[in-house]
């Protein structure tokens, strides 16, 4: 392989300063954008030995065959350009968003001379200001229907409007108090546009101001022995507060934020946002994006951040950054970032720098920390609906037959992983799966006898059951019928030492070759024995997605096992203390909530938990020290050899 592309660019020819480059195809295609402080320093990241490059990386300067740069006099102008390019020419190895799903929004369009308000997923309606994203259309239609109580505008189409305007009656709405009946003159048109600005300045933020306007307006109605007026205002209040009992107060203080949670992966990145204006989430979103490129967390932030604030429509107030933006890992160029996002601010007519930080401390952490759960629950959802669908299994099936050179689809996959803590408590696990799809009823799990060694541990657990596959169960039963069904593939996590120890228990096993394949820790790489170059499967691969599966699959399997056996461990050297009983010992581990708070907490600390005094702490916890325990071990060996 050559040590770099031949069209590599003299390095003297490339300057120093701050710039956005481009990379493009035989055809001319834009590959991928990028920015940097210094076009050269950069550059020069890519022509680096091919070998020493990342695979994805690699990928994309081997498809290339011509860069070219744009310099620029600031790093803010190279994010402005970066941005527009992105936009632009959308290249393939940049963060693309993959989650086309259309929210709906409620809108207020202020640029009629009737304004009207409606539920709405067209985000490009001149003039309009709209509210949102909301995940749920029941819940923003049930919001409207409440709002239209405090605030009667009009919500008809222009075909209802306008025939009754020329009938001069007006529609239902209009008759039960929940439009204020502009058609037919009861509002005049600035009157009816009042309102409308009303409710835009109810959502954009200003809610406990208006509820204690109107209450004070009802209360002085009912001192001035006004009670119909009194009674009207009531129900209005009592609207508003349904309005805003739908929505949780997150932050005491009122403050204007977007929150933002962060999860990803090899291969996706998952980002929810909260948008909070008066100290209430007005709206919530998740993006699930393909990453081409292997990025810095920050690089990534910096490019989800593009994609939540790349928005066709006009600016509003929700759309259009809050002052204070919160996410998990800053991006690049903090500064330049701050500055483009207070732009998109003066653009909508508001005032005030934005900031990003991320959240220390407070409600705001534990709002943040709501929406990185928010956002690994999208990302798992995304990773379902992949496995979900036939069409994409059976494709995912025949890329992994095509890509290890396989006679037959693998139907059937074993995926091994070993699991062990510090070099003690080995154990293995075995995930099936079928047609894509896991097999939890045939999953098993593995002690790891003798060894602390992965390439030893992977070597025994492969014996064990290529043993079961050559000689079966003398008993037959309906379990170990399932366990001797010999898979198409086997695939063991870890490299190319994994991967020949796992042929070398095959050949000690004497059975039919059946294939063998190693994920390495960059996943796109698989190993299959003997071999000196690992097999690279295709980035939109979806058997890389399969792969990724079965490896965090067998992994969440081993670990839950391990852990099981920490904990049953722990039982067992509770349960021989004298004046515990399992009462006592489900209470303390109850307490504690693991076997290593257990074993690292004080007698005073064991002495709060119900049920145990002083003198049964001391003896827990001096039993459960590290002398105590070398000595019960000791004395184990020796009952044990006897």
């Amino acid at each position: 392989m050559s040590k770099t592309v031949p069209w590599r660019p003299a390095t003297g020819d490339i300057p120093k300063d701050p710039g956005v480059y481009r990379f493009r195809d035989e055809r001319g295609r834009v590959l991928y954008v990028g920015k940097a402080k210094s076009l050269r320093q950069r550059l020069q990241n890519y022509f680096q030995p091919l070998d020493s490059l990342h695979e994805r990386t690699r990928r994309m300067v081997l498809s290339a065959v011509d860069v070219d740069w744009t310099i620029v006099k600031t790093e803010f102008e190279a994010l402005q350009l970066e941005f527009t390019w992105i936009k632009e020419y959308e290249p393939p190895f940049n963060v693309q968003f993959r989650d086309d799903k259309s929210y709906p929004y409620l809108a207020v369009t202020m640029a009629e001379d009737v304004p009207r308000v409606s539920v709405t997923r067209n985000r490009k309606m001149k003039g309009a200001r709209y509210f949102g994203p909301y995940t749920k259309v029941w819940a923003i239609r049930e919001t409207l229907d409440a709002l239209l109580k405090a605030f009667p505008m009009r919500s008809c189409s222009a075909s209802v409007f306008n025939k009754a305007r020329r009938d001069n009656r007006p529609c239902l709405l209009g008759d039960i108090g929940k439009c204020a009946a502009p058609c037919v003159g009861r509002v005049s048109e600035d009157e009816h546009r009042a309102i409308a600005s009303r409710l835009v300045s109810f959502m954009a933020g200003g809610d406990l101001d208006f509820v204690e306007a109107v209450r004070a307006e009802m209360l002085a109605a009912s001192d001035e022995l006004q009670f119909e007026r009194a009674a009207r205002l009531r129900d209005q209040l009592t609207a508003l507060e349904t309005v805003l009992s739908k929505t949780s107060v997150v932050l005491a203080d009122r403050v204007d934020a977007d929150v933002f949670g962060l999860m990803h992966d090899e291969l996706q990145a998952s980002l929810h946002l909260f948008s909070v204006r008066g100290g209430r989430i007005r709206g919530t979103r998740s993006w699930v994006v393909d990453t081409e490129l292997d990025l810095s967390e920050s690089e990534l932030a910096l490019q989800l951040l593009r994609i939540a604030y790349d928005n066709d429509a006009d600016p509003d107030v929700l759309s259009a950054p809050a002052r204070e933006v919160l996410i998990p890992v800053l991006p690049e160029s903090v500064s330049e970032v701050e500055h483009l996002l207070s732009g998109l601010r003066r653009k909508a007519g508001l005032t005030g720098r934005v900031s990003i930080r991320k959240a220390q401390r407070g409600e705001k952490k534990q709002l943040a920390d709501s929406a990185t759960a928010n956002a690994a629950h999208a990302m798992q959802l995304a990773r379902t609906s992949r496995s979900s669908d036939y069409v994409t299994r059976t494709q995912a099936l025949t890329d992994l037959q095509d890509a290890l050179g396989l006679d037959q689809a693998p139907l059937r996959i074993e995926c091994f992983d070993i699991s062990h803590l510090g070099g003690t408590d080995v154990v293995a696990s075995m995930v099936v799966f079928e047609d894509g799809l896991p097999r939890k009823d045939q999953y098993r799990k593995f002690s790891v006898q003798g060894t602390t060694d992965d390439t030893a541990s992977m070597h025994q657990v492969l014996t064990r059951r290529l043993r079961y596959l050559r000689d079966g169960d003398p008993e037959q039963s309906e379990n170990s019928s399932r366990f001797s069904y010999p898979p198409q593939l086997l695939v063991v996590d870890g490299g190319l030492p994994q991967v020949n120890a796992a042929a070398r228990a095959m050949a000690e096993a004497s059975i039919t070759p059946i294939p063998i394949a190693g994920i390495a820790k960059r996943l796109e790489e698989l190993w299959l024995p003997g071999d000196d170059f690992p097999v690279i499967l295709p980035r939109n691969s979806e058997a890389l997605f399969l792969i990724q599966r079965l490896r965090d699959e067998a992994h969440r399997f081993a670990i839950t096992y391990q852990r099981q056996k920490r904990s049953s461990a722990i039982e067992s050297e509770l349960a021989r203390i004298d004046g515990l009983g399992p009462g006592r010992v489900k209470a303390l581990l109850k307490h504690f909530g693991s076997a290593k708070r257990v074993r690292s907490a004080s007698a005073d600390e064991i002495a709060e938990v119900k049920g145990f005094g002083p003198a049964l702490a001391a003896t827990v916890h001096a039993s459960l020290s590290p002398a105590s325990m070398e000595a019960s071990g000791t004395a184990d060996e020796q009952d044990a050899a006897t």
